[in-house]
């Protein structure tokens, strides 16, 4: 039999954590659900997960320090991350810390578990691509999500470089927002899903890889249709 992918939520509010797990079992997850935030660090941190759901707001340590944590340790670990907050700061913090997806309360359990089924196919779907991407002056090592500019080092997030790759090996053509949905995050191309994710990750990409994010000559926007990755800025 075919082992069951396993969630963690960590949710202080018992009666959210209850109805999370209780859904996700119900639809073939093995799910456990803790309500501290340290203790929801160091049951991550055994590295048995497939995902983790992640709130921000958790007594004795937050979303956000967690997140910071499981990043430093595993670059690819799936995070989703669940917020009462929705302002444009907040959400740009969590992505840049490297989660891969954000949830806002409240939510439809509906549209949780299609946010869940993309990021975990999207990790499942991880595929080799070239190692090496040179925009300008710029070099970047995919595999070490890292890349140099003189003696200039710049790190990348894993879903910044799912973006860049995707974009570097299309960059014959314009790629869509929708597109980028599909492939990256997993989105199916008929769900109609509200997310600021690829808007908030191509502005996080300019400000590493641009001489001049405000001008972009790399990770240029073709008006009206979507994005197009150009390695020498023409």
């Amino acid at each position: 039999m075919k082992d069951k992918l396993r969630i963690l939520v960590v949710e202080d509010e018992a009666a959210i954590r209850t109805g999370l797990i209780d859904v996700l079992v119900y639809h073939g997850y093995d799910a456990d659900g803790v309500g501290d935030g340290r203790e929801g660090l160091q049951r991550a941190a055994t590295g048995k997960y497939d995902l983790v759901v992640l709130d921000v707001m958790l007594p004795s340590m937050s979303g956000f320090d967690i997140c910071t944590e499981i990043r430093a340790r595993d670059r690819d670990q799936p995070i989703i991350m669940l917020t009462a907050r929705v302002s444009d700061d907040d959400i740009v913090r969590g992505l840049s810390l490297g989660a891969d997806d954000y949830v806002a309360k409240p939510f439809s359990i509906a549209q949780l578990l299609l946010r869940i089924e993309a990021v975990l196919r999207r990790s499942r779907a991880l595929v080799e691509r070239a190692s090496r991407i040179r925009l300008g002056d710029l070099e970047i090592d995919t595999r070490n999500l890292a890349g140099r500019r003189g003696e200039e080092t710049i790190a990348f997030t894993r879903r910044e470089m799912d973006v860049l790759e995707f974009l570097h090996a299309n960059a014959a053509r314009c790629v869509t927002r929708d597109e980028l949905l599909n492939a990256v995050w997993g989105y199916a191309k008929h769900l109609d899903i509200e997310t600021r994710t690829v808007d908030i990750h191509v502005a996080k990409l300019r400000r590493k890889i641009e001489p001049d994010p405000k001008e972009p000559v790399h990770l240029v926007t073709v008006r009206g249709a979507g994005y197009r990755l150009t390695a020498d800025g023409g």
